[in-house]
């Protein structure tokens, strides 16, 4: 059984100043998910999944899936504030989305078999699409035997700011023990740092951080909703709490419901976090295809 590639293009790059998940970077005009795309098919997925916002579903469906979609099926969800349970209430005044989580819970009623999760605006690298493909094809008929992908720090960091990371502690065997979001982590001086109420801290450039590349089997659709139900009762009056991935999967772990695989890479990360990233991206796919890595038109 081939994977699912599940890929989050519902949010929109406020710091970046638009539609991101639909802007071209490639020499024709490719965007970073054709290159998720392109990535995942070579590495074994067998069919992908889109979450989006039904107000752009026209210029998506004309951007993006008229590329590929006669070449692997595509399917295409929609998150909105208002996919709640029903008996489910929240504040009326809300309009900030309830997050990655309730994202994933959109792709229930498409997906029945091992998959993964992306985000739209984020360029993994082929060699992460590979390992996760070979852990989500043994995983096929398992429970609970989750994993992600844990970039080394420094091979995710941006020239034009700092950035925001979860930052992994694992066990002896490589499984995820814990996820501490760090903000401000930037390279200061050659040193990795991350800066949290005035003070800096010094972490391993190697070590294991979340970039949103996970994996998992088809019963993790029912812990999400049965959480986004708890999360609802506790926090559906706030303005901006948000119902994150790495939040459930620490409690599954807690609560030995499941584990996560940390699953290493050499790969590097790199993304639009801000404006002034776009013509280093531009640059780095340029390279990449000078290497023979990617065809200069992948479909």
């Amino acid at each position: 059984m081939k994977p699912t590639l599940f890929v989050l293009a519902a949010g929109m790059g406020s710091r970046y100043g638009g539609l991101k998940q639909i802007d071209g970077l490639g020499p024709n005009g490719e965007t970073i998910m054709d290159y998720s795309v392109f990535d995942a098919l070579r590495a074994g997925f067998g069919k992908i999944v889109f979450v989006i916002r039904k107000d752009f579903e026209d210029d998506f469906r004309r951007v993006v899936l008229s590329k590929y979609a006669d070449k692997v099926p595509c399917e295409v969800c929609f998150q909105s504030l208002d996919k709640v349970p029903v008996g489910y209430t929240y504040n009326p005044e809300r309009t900030k989305p309830w997050g990655t989580n309730h994202a994933v819970l959109m792709g229930k009623d498409y997906i029945h078999e091992p998959f993964a999760v992306i985000n739209a605006d984020d360029f993994y690298g082929k060699e992460s699409f590979e390992v996760l493909a070979q852990y989500l094809t043994k995983a096929a008929g398992t429970q609970g035997q989750y994993c992600m992908v844990g970039y080394r720090v420094a091979n995710t960091l941006s020239e034009n700011g700092s950035v925001s990371r979860g930052v992994c502690a694992t066990d002896n065997n490589g499984y995820l023990t814990d996820v501490v979001e760090r903000t401000q982590i930037a390279e200061i001086n050659g040193q990795v740092i991350y800066t949290e109420d005035g003070v800096e801290t010094v972490i391993a450039p190697t070590t294991p951080v979340s970039m949103n590349m996970w994996g998992f089997t088809p019963e993790y659709f029912d812990y999400v909703e049965q959480a986004f139900c708890e999360f609802l009762a506790k926090y559906g009056q706030e303005m901006k709490k948000e119902f994150y991935i790495p939040t459930l999967v620490n409690d599954l772990i807690v609560s030995g419901k499941a584990t996560c695989k940390v699953l290493d890479t050499t790969a590097k990360w790199f993304g639009v976090t801000y404006s002034e990233d776009r013509p280093q991206v531009v640059a780095k796919i340029a390279a990449l295809i000078a290497e023979g890595v990617y065809p200069a038109k992948l479909f």
